[in-house]
């Protein structure tokens, strides 16, 4: 069973040109250095489970205002009941947004293919070699796992976004052009920056 973690009932920021409630989803297989949710990822356990009877009661008394849902986390594809859990939104008629690392692209794949997603916003974390990836991922990564899921978003047919966050010490501004140029069809793509971690 999907664990809320974490419940933000409006935000202005988290879907581009629309009002969103934010659902926060415990676990990732990253470990950045700079990740802002590093308690539910390292230690959900302390964080109180929210009901998700709860959450869609107050996303009905929102009905009119917000417009969709944003599922972040931690990484929302790591649970295998993801699909079950984005459907009990489904029906109740919210659009749905995907934050992503892109690390399970027959994942991102699934959604986007039975239309339970409207929107996705997926990290990239470095230039598309495994040294500098894995440094800004904290972890080894599997480039071509990152690699299906950009292809797979750029060819798509679901809106997405790219977001890069530029953190001192990680990335210089050699590292940005060239991910810029990799990243070239991208519909849209967002260049983020962070103190240093």
């Amino acid at each position: 069973m999907t664990q809320i973690k974490g419940f933000l009932e409006t935000s202005f920021v988290d879907w581009p040109g629309k009002i969103a409630s934010v659902i926060f989803l415990p676990y990732c297989n990253f470990r950045c250095p700079y990740c802002h949710n590093h308690g539910i990822v390292l230690t959900p356990e302390k964080y109180e489970t929210i009901p998700v009877e709860y959450v869609l009661t107050r996303l009905n008394e929102f009905k009119g205002w917000i417009d969709g849902v944003c599922i972040t986390g931690g990484e929302p594809t790591l649970h295998p009941s993801l699909p079950e859990f984005i459907r009990k939104f489904r029906v109740q008629n919210f659009l749905i947004k995907l934050d992503t690392n892109g690390t399970n692209p027959n994942v991102l794949r699934n959604l986007i293919s039975n239309k339970l997603i409207d929107y996705v916003s997926m990290d990239v974390k470095a230039p598309l070699d495994e040294i500098r990836y894995s440094k800004c991922a904290g972890v080894p990564v599997n480039l071509k796992d990152i690699r299906e899921s950009i292809s797979l978003l750029e060819g798509g047919t679901v809106p997405y976004e790219f977001r890069v966050t530029v953190v001192p010490g990680l990335l210089k501004e050699d590292d940005i052009i060239e991910l810029v140029k990799q990243l070239a069809r991208a519909d849209k793509l967002k260049i983020l920056q962070t103190p240093n971690p």
